[in-house]
């Protein structure tokens, strides 16, 4: 378990670097869902599906993080796909987009107006 721990924040930093990237809410529960799309009536919502195991998709975060800076009508919402596989099972077949990971969404009046997975994410013109 130490092991793991220590590969965990070796690819994923430290917390504190983590707490000075973008400001995540935790999409951690279904019923989070239908308030998500409510929102997507007067913000843009951005979905990234994670997986916290994959080299790739921690690699893609970091990178997205690094250059991603939202503007004040865009909400973040990260889903830790290992622990949390029936939320972005819903996300996936609410919005009728094969599951990928990593994969943003990109969610604007109830609809998903764009993703992409993997390093497309990174060249998805977000700003």
């Amino acid at each position: 378990m130490a092991f793991l721990n220590f590969l965990n924040r070796f690819f994923a930093g430290s917390s504190q670097e983590q707490e000075q990237g973008l400001a995540w809410n935790q999409f951690t529960d279904l019923s989070q869902l239908e308030d998500i799309i409510a929102l997507s009536a007067t913000r843009r919502v951005m979905l990234f599906k994670h997986s916290t195991r994959c080299g790739i998709s921690i690699r893609v975060l970091r990178q997205f993080e690094e250059g991603f800076s939202p503007d004040d009508r865009t909400d973040l919402y990260l889903i830790d796909l290992l622990r949390y596989r029936d939320v972005s099972n819903a996300v996936a077949e609410r919005f009728n987009v094969t599951h990928q990971s990593p994969q943003v969404l990109v969610i604007e009046n109830g609809s998903c107006s764009m993703h992409a997975s993997h390093h497309e994410i990174l060249e998805m013109g977000l700003e």
